[in-house]
């Protein structure tokens, strides 16, 4: 059947169909992917992220896990999360091109997404390791947790963190949108926005957590903690000649280490805020903040 003719037997539908075709504002919207690929798959992302779940913290998420079935149960996933993974990835790739209108073959996108998948993979000890001490920092800070695995299951905190680490060593690699995509899936269950390209160090934390802002270009030390409402943002957005902002440039803050930020507090541009600060619920802050210091509504 010639698509290029189909009609509807309601002239009304036709008619807007006939509106709906050409023009401007359907050039700015249609994304053709290469013939051999298609867009990224939001269910398989969540798949993903679930059996990576089950593969950093065994036994808390997905079937029940002894010692000595641990070693089945992770390669299981890993199999799993190395296939769909990969494609993925090379879908992420092939959006770039198609919204880049750039051009690459199958087989380079397979090769770079097989690349891509293995290098996470590799780091997952680590971010195992990062998490943990996430988790510790989650019950040490609150004393209405329990036990660390309080912070693992029940805390959003523990939920956008898992889902940022993965994503950043993504991002790191240059995969397009994919982890975007997986930083969005937790802003939406926690409301919790971390872009993947921010850099947070080790037993991080972030307490109720609702209404949390973290931009791209955010440095943030070890022994860190959040309260709600808290924005690291940037100042303003430069602008190129034509117009249009400038990508890719340094513009949010850096947060030392053991830096407290209360609830409703918001930090602007690239400004450095020292060790051991202590920032203020609902203070403005666009300077930097030297270490040690106490910042709070009036005062700095």
């Amino acid at each position: 059947m010639n698509t290029d003719i189909l009609s509807t037997s309601i002239p009304e539908i036709d008619s807007i169909v006939d509106r709906l075709c050409p023009g401007q504002s359907l050039q700015k919207v249609l994304c053709q992917t290469p013939s051999d690929s298609s867009m990224p798959q939001l269910n398989q992302l969540k798949e993903i992220m679930q059996r990576l779940r089950a593969i950093i913290f065994p036994g808390f998420f997905g079937s029940s896990v002894s010692m000595r079935s641990v070693r089945y149960h992770l390669a299981a996933n890993l199999d799993s999360v190395y296939r769909l993974l990969r494609d993925q990835i090379q879908r992420g790739f092939a959006f770039a091109e198609a919204m880049t209108q750039q051009k690459s073959n199958e087989q380079e996108r397979k090769d770079k997404a097989e690349a891509c998948t293995f290098a996470l993979m590799e780091q997952l000890p680590e971010i195992r390791e990062l998490l943990v001490q996430d988790a510790i920092a989650g019950y040490e800070g609150d004393p209405a947790a329990t036990c660390p695995g309080e912070t693992i299951f029940c805390y959003p905190s523990m939920y956008v963190m898992f889902h940022h680490r993965i994503a950043h060593v993504l991002y790191k690699q240059k995969i397009p949108i994919i982890p975007r995509i997986i930083s969005e899936m937790a802003h939406a269950q926690t409301g919790i926005d971390i872009h993947p390209g921010a850099s947070i160090g080790p037993s991080f934390f972030i307490d109720h957590g609702t209404g949390v802002v973290i931009g791209e270009t955010c440095i943030v030390g070890s022994n860190c903690r959040l309260y709600q409402g808290v924005t690291l943002g940037a100042l303003s957005f430069p602008k190129n000649a034509d117009g249009s902002l400038t990508k890719g440039i340094a513009r949010h803050p850096i947060l030392g280490n053991h830096v407290t930020v209360y609830a409703g507090a918001t930090i602007l541009g690239r400004i450095t805020i020292g060790d051991h600060c202590v920032i203020g619920g609902n203070v403005w802050v666009t300077e930097n903040v030297p270490a040690g210091a106490r910042v709070i509504q009036g005062h700095q």
